[in-house]
């Protein structure tokens, strides 16, 4: 019988593509992330789907594009009728499946969609975080929420606890227990999910300090990107639109990138080869790396996810294997690739097949190296906002509610700062976009397109009826 490999899935949150030091940040520390790129494959232009938690949580899940499994922007509270997930699947091929950390932000949150084992953090409802810092901290029931530095914000401080009752902290924790204790007549396939990067922005004090003392890189500003009125004073602090400067700048980005390098020295201990994952499993295991969304932490004069700029819409995806996968370790791949890859590709790793209800395609011929034909683009969307198309090399923007449009060339403005869209010598290149968008949008039931126009105005809502990929004559929302 085929020897199956563990599978260790790291989900960050909210974790920029360009939030990496093998990415050739100025300042921000990730060696151990870079660490899984160097021993497999980093993928460039790797995107959320749907950059918002919800939507790319169900595609990592299901391997679906959004207008298949249905939620195509933001609404909590939506149940979510599936069978196929990549965890269900592994545990009918003999993987023992757990969730550790940040919840999959689903709903009921108590569903399991395939997993044996969860141990979560959610406070929108009792957790086992929560109930870990009632019995550490009794009379302490806001937690992490206790600061006023909250979960949307762009302010931020040092952690306020004691450090091993970060949420960071405890996931690792957790996921060790696991480690120890878990079945070892079976492969496991584990996912440990952080909360970090997502806001509030309460690192360690030393994190915190590092990127104060290091300075923090400026905010990219479009030509095309509108200031908010009075320098952004009066807005509210977990608002869509800043201005950031001055100090408020500067403790932001050093509060994120402290966040995600104390994430980064936390995986190191499982990710280490004394008493590490690696040691445990005999290095026969696939180590991958990913994020839901970005973060577009004052870029453009904005705050938040959803938008399909860089920032909020490129993600981090490294990946590692045993050597008799043959994945080319060191490489970095350019084809674009989006979350729904992730779970064709586990499955091929473990060599369990590919149902029909999947929509993205398995990564390994790319980390591999080998010569295949790939897909031209990919495809982008957040309701009510816009539909975008990318190779990596460009990128097209519609914005559903008036028409507007925006073109970027990635290889000559990789930081999205020059809108080409008005220019008259780029108009064939507009209209090769655009035939393209009508095209994927040609049996959408939002009515976006009459087959030959793009049609502005029609109601974009965040949940659409999904159908199955296999009938792709059907309309995939209505």
């Amino acid at each position: 019988m085929t020897l199956k490999p563990n599978i260790l899935l790291f989900i960050n949150e909210q974790h920029r593509g360009d939030c990496l030091s093998i990415e050739g940040h100025p300042v921000l520390m990730t060696p151990n992330m870079d660490a899984i790129a160097g021993a497999g494959v980093r993928f460039a232009t790797a995107y959320s789907d749907c950059p918002t938690c919800i939507a790319a949580r169900r595609s990592i899940l299901s391997g679906q594009y959004p207008s298949t499994h249905g939620m195509v922007g933001y609404q909590e509270g939506v149940p979510w009728d599936i069978e196929q997930t990549l965890p269900a699947l592994l545990s009918e091929a003999g993987y023992e499946t757990t969730w550790i950390g940040r919840s999959m932000h689903q709903y009921p949150p108590e569903k399991r969609f395939g997993f044996e084992h969860m141990v979560t953090m959610e406070h929108r409802c009792p957790s086992d975080y929560t109930n870990f810092l009632k019995e550490r901290r009794p009379d302490d029931w806001e937690g992490v929420y206790g600061t006023g530095v909250m979960h949307n914000d762009w302010t931020a401080r040092p952690w306020h606890l004691e450090e091993d009752l970060h949420p960071t902290n405890w996931t690792v924790h957790e996921a060790l227990r696991f480690l120890r204790a878990h079945d070892t007549s079976r492969p496991f396939f584990l996912v440990v999910s952080f909360l970090a990067a997502h806001p509030p922005l309460l690192s360690p004090a030393f994190y915190l300090e590092r990127y104060i003392r290091t300075g923090v890189p400026e905010p990219v500003i479009g030509d095309w990107a509108t200031a908010p009125p009075n320098g952004g004073r009066g807005l509210d602090v977990g608002g869509q639109v800043v201005d950031l400067s001055g100090e408020a700048l500067l403790c932001a980005r050093a509060g994120y990138y402290g966040l995600i390098n104390h994430l980064d020295d936390q995986i190191r201990r499982i990710l280490n080869p004394v008493t590490g994952v690696d040691r445990m499993t005999k290095g026969n295991m696939v180590v991958a790396l990913t994020s839901d969304h970005g973060e577009m932490l004052g870029d453009h004069y904005r705050w938040h996810k959803i938008m399909p700029y860089a920032p909020s819409a490129r993600i981090p995806l490294l990946l590692r294997a045993p050597q008799r996968f043959g994945v080319q370790a060191g490489s970095v791949v350019q084809e674009p690739v989006t979350l729904a890859d992730i779970m064709p590709t586990l499955l091929d790793l473990a060599g369990v097949a590919i149902p029909e209800t999947v929509d993205g395609r398995s990564l390994l011929p790319l980390l591999r190296g080998e010569s295949t034909e790939w897909r031209n683009y990919i495809h982008i969307e957040h309701a009510p906002v816009y539909q975008c198309l990318t190779d990596g090399k460009e990128k097209y923007i519609w914005f559903v509610a008036d028409g507007s449009e925006q073109f970027f060339r990635l290889t000559d403005d990789p930081t999205e700062c020059h809108d080409l869209a008005t220019l008259p010598e780029e108009g064939e290149r507009l209209s090769y976009w655009r035939r393209l968008l009508v095209s994927k949008l040609q049996n959408r039931a939002e009515g976006f397109t009459d087959g030959t126009n793009l049609i502005p105005g029609r109601p974009y809502l965040a949940v659409c009826q999904p159908i199955a990929p296999a009938d792709p004559d059907k309309p995939r929302c209505c």
